[in-house]
């Protein structure tokens, strides 16, 4: 299955507070709020969303398209994708913007405080799907992860147009979007990904019950933390899915892209609703014990170790089916 993956394209520049955040913020005070957190490190990595994401499938053998835009420093980046099984072939590059940057800093609690420069990523707008289906042939599948909004609603657009199926991810996007515009991005999508928090902003943002988004959508997959993973069909029928435990929690930043790439891989592959939760459990956890996103590694054995300890040996042999060698 082909997997075009548009979404931003980032260097996320990630440090670590030693303590709380909720302990400096003053509820009375935070319309004058005014805050400098001393880290304790930095780390510099590559991420953004559709980077992510496409380099996961990539190391668990697919072949995804990546599709965003870039600056001229994406070079090093390109030949790190291209190595991991990625196609960079969509990839715009641009002679005006640097390639955008995420920076993030990490409390104790895991909560996290971020900023997100898109430079070149607005270029994605530019970017049509239709020349980049008939350069790279068949196209069954579009993840319309965040990036640029106007470059999100054009390839929503364009997925209708052209009838290519479509996942919508609005993810971080969804506090920039107004009603009509989240509306617009998930009509007649195949999937529909949120976490908890923006599952409910999505329905207060939108004004849609659960039921008429249900309409809408084929498939709703929304991840809740630590309680794993819901997905419900257009009639109404769930499955919950726990999550992998973890060994550790280092960082996670990239954990839900970490998650739909397992999930589209396995159910493209076949597999049922629960088993590709279930890989993409897998891979959201060893994201959540590494320190940059795409610093984490695969390794078959102890994959399956892990998925049968947390799922049994069965899920474990049907995942095992779909796992590079």
């Amino acid at each position: 299955m082909t997997i075009a993956v548009t979404g931003s394209i980032a260097t996320d520049h990630l440090m670590r507070f030693p303590g709380r955040f909720a302990d400096q913020l003053l509820a009375d005070q935070l319309a004058h709020v005014s805050l400098s957190f001393l880290v304790d490190d930095l780390v510099i990595r590559r991420g953004g969303v559709g980077g992510n994401i496409a380099y996961a499938m990539g190391v668990l053998g697919g072949s995804p398209l990546l599709v965003g835009a870039v600056g001229a420093d994406f070079a090093e980046y390109r030949t790190w994708l291209e190595d991991n099984g990625v196609d960079c072939s969509a990839v715009r590059i641009s002679d005006k913007a640097h390639t955008a940057r995420f920076v993030c800093t990490t409390d104790e609690d895991m909560a996290q405080i971020a900023s997100f420069y898109p430079g070149a990523m607005s270029e994605a707008r530019e970017i049509e799907l239709a020349a980049v289906a008939k350069t790279a042939g068949a196209v069954e599948l579009v993840l319309i992860g965040a990036n640029d909004p106007e470059a999100m609603v054009r390839h929503t657009d364009e997925c209708r147009l052209l009838g290519i199926p479509f996942a919508a991810d609005p993810s971080q996007q969804l506090a920039r979007l107004s009603g009509d515009e989240a509306k617009a991005l998930i009509h007649g999508a195949k999937y529909l990904f949120t976490n908890e928090y923006e599952w409910g902003l999505l329905q207060q943002k939108t004004g849609l019950s659960e039921e008429e988004i249900r309409a809408q959508v084929g498939i709703r997959v929304t991840t809740l933390g630590s309680k794993g993973v819901e997905i419900v069909d257009a009639e109404g029928n769930w499955v919950r899915v726990d999550v992998v435990p973890e060994t550790d929690k280092v960082d996670p930043t990239g954990v839900g892209d970490g998650f739909r790439a397992g999930f589209l891989l396995a159910h493209g592959a076949g597999l049922s609703f629960e088993r590709a939760a279930q890989l993409g459990s897998l891979v959201a956890v060893l994201i959540l014990e590494t320190v940059g996103t795409q610093e984490w590694v695969f390794n078959r054995d102890e994959a399956l170790k892990r998925l049968t300890d947390a799922y049994g040996s069965a899920a474990a042999d049907e995942i095992a089916t779909i796992l590079p060698k």
